[in-house]
């Protein structure tokens, strides 16, 4: 699913372009686009927003006054035309600080951070963020049963049916907990929970016979204690 986020600039032409950037960027859901903190103040009580844009130099309240009046602040990515600020915005654990005229591909750079934030802590609540068919799926670890790898792009196999996403098995078994998943192939990363049993070197997994390499075997049997 998109991240949503909300864009707060006091400057009519920045909330233009990152309105623009927003709707150019398929991670993204604009929930709104506020002129100044107390009209974004009164959005966030009202919305699930994951992610800000945020200008820091406003009238009436600035963007670092903003976030210091929230308990639970959102990511924030600062955006702004005075670097000077950007110290005290990081101490604020601001994501990422953009300093206008803001590029797309710097902004492009920024969202990405958001997502493998947003992803960490998915994972860390036992989810997988995954993109797959123009969409932003949210699978839960348990659902799923194994990945098969297939040059840049992965299969994840769930109880009953299958998506294709455009990353490698590399990626996916850095960003899975370990206790959970176990790579027993070049090409296969499975979900331990599914495993029924072992016969020779395949291993059963859900409804599904899988190989087993052979530089994988003995770690494999060890992580299932049966080594």
């Amino acid at each position: 699913m998109p991240i949503p986020c909300l864009i707060v600039d006091d400057e009519p032409l920045a909330r233009e372009t990152l309105e623009d950037y927003v709707a150019h960027s398929p991670a993204l859901q604009l929930r709104g686009s506020c002129a100044d903190a107390l009209e974004a103040m009164k959005h966030l009580q009202g919305d699930d927003v994951s992610l800000l844009f945020l200008d820091i130099n406003m009238p009436r309240l600035s963007g670092l006054g903003l976030i210091r009046s929230l308990d639970r602040p959102p990511l924030v990515i600062f955006t702004t035309a005075y670097p000077q600020y950007a110290v005290e915005g990081f101490e604020l654990e601001a994501l990422d600080y953009l300093v206008k005229p803001i590029s797309f591909e710097r902004f492009t750079k920024a969202v990405r951070r958001a997502t493998d934030r947003l992803s960490q802590r998915e994972a860390e609540a036992g989810y997988l963020l995954l993109r797959a068919d123009s969409r932003t799926h949210r699978l839960a670890h348990s659902d799923i049963h194994y990945f098969q790898g297939k040059g840049d792009y992965v299969k994840v196999s769930l109880a009953d049916h299958s998506l294709i996403s455009h990353l490698t098995l590399k990626h996916l078994e850095a960003s899975l907990p370990a206790k959970q998943f176990f790579r027993i192939h070049k090409s296969y990363l499975i979900g331990l929970a599914h495993v029924a049993y072992v016969e020779g070197n395949q291993v059963r997994v859900g409804d599904e016979m899988l190989p087993i390499g052979a530089a994988y075997k003995e770690a494999f049997m060890a992580a299932l204690g049966g080594g």
